[in-house]
């Protein structure tokens, strides 16, 4: 069986954001096993899965980002949304857009230290909208 849900997140700040919580609470009721395979809707955000407790990953990896591809480099020619778009873009690409998680024992799968990043990009991106589609 297949089952979706379409999810509006909050607007978040620039940076990494746990959303686990958000996503965990709209899916309700999970069957005993399965897959949940979560995708964003956007393409200056992205979805990762890592550190859940020390919040100075989540400002490393921002970080770091930022090192990888900076702002507004001379030869970005996609310029006309402001100097976080082209670089959102590839950031966006380079995270990804999907997750699939497994569940086990009617819920996801997750690892002790393990939660879902929502990777936002812009300095403004606004809500993000994503599919939740549970395969049990």
């Amino acid at each position: 069986m297949i089952e979706q849900r379409f999810i509006k997140l909050p607007e978040f700040s620039r940076g990494f954001h746990l959303v686990t919580k958000y996503i965990e609470s709209e899916l309700g009721h999970l069957p005993e096993a399965g897959m949940v395979n979560i995708f964003i809707q956007h393409t200056s955000a992205g979805l990762s899965l890592n550190e859940n407790v020390d919040p100075t990953v989540r400002e490393d990896f921002e970080t770091i980002m930022n090192k990888v591809v900076p702002e507004s480099h001379s030869e970005y020619k996609h310029n006309m949304e402001g100097s976080d778009d082209m670089p959102a873009h590839v950031k966006s690409s380079l995270v990804g857009q999907s997750l699939t998680i497994p569940i086990a024992n009617g819920r996801l799968a997750l690892g002790m230290w393990q939660g879902i990043y929502l990777c936002e990009f812009r300095n403004y991106g606004g809500p993000r909208k994503l599919i939740l589609t549970v395969y049990s």
